[in-house]
């Protein structure tokens, strides 16, 4: 061995044993066999470019997320941080979600069934909004929180999980199935034309997940009489179907206490909250109109009804 080649790998020997590499030649790099200095800088190359997109991707964000316990009901709420590492975490925040109670605190506790925005389990207030978990994407921006809590002016069980008892009463009780008097035709299915079906686009996609109603100033002051955008919007859904007999009657058991309909003030945050992005407040003043087109002219005049470009409007 000459004494170039025994200093060559002494001093590869040195740096292998330095990086923690027995043997710096074992590295797969076949351009470079038989030169070892090449294949030991191949492999702090590689190494080096592994580290740098390590650091780059690992991106470490706050979550702060609301925690209340009936097991502590004596322990006022508050907003429990987390930091998660994004760069092996789903891109939505059902995700996080899913991190935290899977590898940081298994007591947290919320709702989620399908994960793809079908369900509405997930609903929650996102950084101030209403929303479902699984369709809301991440802020890359580390440089401030995201904040979870629960769905607004509801009764919260645990953490992010809401008593929906009221909700779903309100919903059963617009009767959210066709009523008719016969039976289909040839005994299988009621027919519908293209441009009826058309009539239900933008109703029935509605997921129940209580965004628009938790949202809703008018819900929040009167939640046991106003039945609220959601339960509304399902209502229209029936009397806008065509193969539905009952329209009529459906409107006439809304209509029976003001306050389950006309209540509504067309705020319009229902609309804007909605991730399907549905308009509850369109349907609810369609079957204001076709309820006051209904009434007798002569009610009309006498309760000083105004009806100005499609709103309804009370004189007072």
């Amino acid at each position: 061995m000459s004494r170039s080649s025994w200093f060559r790998r002494g001093y590869m020997s040195k740096i292998a044993r330095l990086l923690g590499k027995e043997d710096p030649k074992k590295q797969n790099f076949p351009i470079l066999e038989g030169h070892p200095v090449g294949q030991q800088h191949a492999q702090e190359t590689v190494d080096s470019h592994h580290t740098v997109e390590r650091n780059v991707r690992k991106l470490t964000k706050e979550f702060r997320i609301y925690r209340w316990s009936p097991d502590n009901p004596h322990q006022k709420p508050y907003l429990q941080s987390y930091h998660i590492d994004l760069s092996n975490c789903g891109p939505m925040v059902l995700d996080v979600l899913q991190k935290i109670k899977a590898e940081d605190d298994s007591s947290l506790a919320y709702r989620r069934s399908c994960r793809e925005g079908i369900c509405g389990s997930c609903a929650m207030n996102i950084d101030g909004t209403n929303t479902v978990a699984c369709l809301k994407p991440i802020d890359a921006d580390t440089s401030k929180p995201t904040i979870i809590t629960p769905l607004p002016h509801m009764y919260v069980i645990k953490d992010l999980v809401v008593d929906l008892t009221n909700f779903y009463n309100q919903y059963r009780s617009i009767e959210p199935w066709l009523k008719t008097t016969k039976l289909p035709e040839d005994g299988r299915e009621f027919r519908q034309s293209p441009a009826d079906r058309k009539k239900l686009d933008g109703l029935y996609e509605c997921i129940l997940c209580a965004c628009c109603s938790a949202s809703c100033p008018s819900y929040w002051w009167n939640p046991e009489e106003f039945l609220g955008p959601a339960p509304l919007l399902h209502a229209y859904r029936w009397i806008a179907d065509s193969r539905d007999e009952f329209a009529d009657e459906r409107l006439e058991a809304l209509t029976e206490d003001d306050k389950r309909l006309y209540r509504c003030r067309t705020i319009e945050n229902c609309r804007v909250t909605c991730p399907k992005s549905l308009n509850p407040a369109a349907a609810i003043n369609k079957m204001k109109i076709r309820h006051l087109l209904s009434i007798p002219v002569e009610w009309r005049s006498r309760n000083k009804l105004l009806i100005v470009k499609s709103r309804v409007t009370w004189q007072i």
